[in-house]
């Protein structure tokens, strides 16, 4: 009687494991899966512009990514430049920067580019991607609460120490997938970074690179040099029509290569992309930033 009373038991917990219930949660859970579409006309973009890399675009109304290589996609970098957008984050809700007309006093010193050697606001920092504006930000925010906000954000795998502070997100160790900076420019839309109202709104406005009757376009560019290898970004989002996507593109150029032609051509890549994917229809001029 004991026996059959026990193989009575395991049936009923068989059932019920199998349940409508568990297999709808289980269902539920399947369906919010993103996808991920393989473009060939992207890679056409890429050969085209004679670098190696890609594009990464996200269409959260269908939760589809799409990508000529997702392998590469998900390979770590440096930000380069990108991490202006963070920083300049960081900088606001320290108090480190004001707000976007914070003025940056130029010491005089010569600078690697022209545009840089004159005083700066805030938001003409970050569109010319002045570097020795941000390494001061980087500076005064200090080691501990750059860490401590850099977990906040949850921001790929930045390695900052008190030796590279203002350097960490061009040289070293530190990472960022293409897919990780749009997890953090899709947390930043849609206001989930746990940061002020405040930050939000004036971050909003100064990271905007086009806006016109059809489309509004944000993001930021970066260009690393590690090993002697060239790497570079783009970075952003686009509002047309009553959507958002988010892209990342993330590049190499030839061994021959123009290098003077590189900061445009991530760029161009990017509007080409959006363009072949529908997303837009016409191609969109360069922005100012070239790091």
């Amino acid at each position: 009687m004991e026996m059959k009373t026990y193989h009575l038991l395991i049936i009923a917990i068989l059932i019920s494991a199998c349940s409508p219930k568990q297999n709808e949660s289980k269902n539920k859970d399947t369906t919010t899966l993103q996808k991920e579409i393989l473009k060939p006309g992207l890679q056409a973009i890429i050969d085209s512009a004679q670098v190696n890399g890609a594009v990464l675009v996200f269409d959260p109304q269908q939760n589809v990514f799409y990508s000529n290589d997702f392998q590469w996609a998900r390979k770590g970098n440096l930000p380069a430049s990108t991490f202006k957008i963070p920083n300049s984050i960081i900088a606001l809700e320290t108090g480190v920067v004001e707000d976007d007309s914070t003025l940056f006093i130029w010491d005089g010193k010569n600078r690697n580019l022209a545009i840089w050697e004159q005083d700066l606001i805030f938001r003409d920092a970050f569109h010319y991607s002045c570097v020795p504006c941000y390494q001061d930000i980087a500076r005064r925010i200090g080691e501990k609460r750059m860490n401590e906000y850099l977990a906040k954000l949850d921001y790929g795998k930045m390695q900052v120490d008190s030796t590279n502070i203002d350097l960490f997100w061009l040289e070293g160790e530190s990472k960022i997938s293409q897919f990780q900076q749009i997890d953090f420019l899709n947390r930043f839309y849609n206001s989930n970074l746990q940061v002020s109202d405040r930050t939000q709104k004036i971050m909003k406005e100064l990271i905007v690179i086009e806006r016109n009757d059809l489309y509004t376009l944000r993001g930021k560019t970066g260009w690393s040099i590690r090993n002697g290898n060239n790497n570079g970004w783009f970075v952003g989002y686009v509002e047309t029509r009553g959507k958002i996507y988010f892209f990342a593109t993330n590049v190499e150029p030839y061994e021959e290569f123009n290098m003077d032609i590189f900061p445009k051509i991530r760029t161009e890549i990017t509007y080409k992309a959006l363009t072949n994917l529908g997303i837009l229809s016409t191609i969109l001029p360069v922005s100012k930033s070239e790091n």
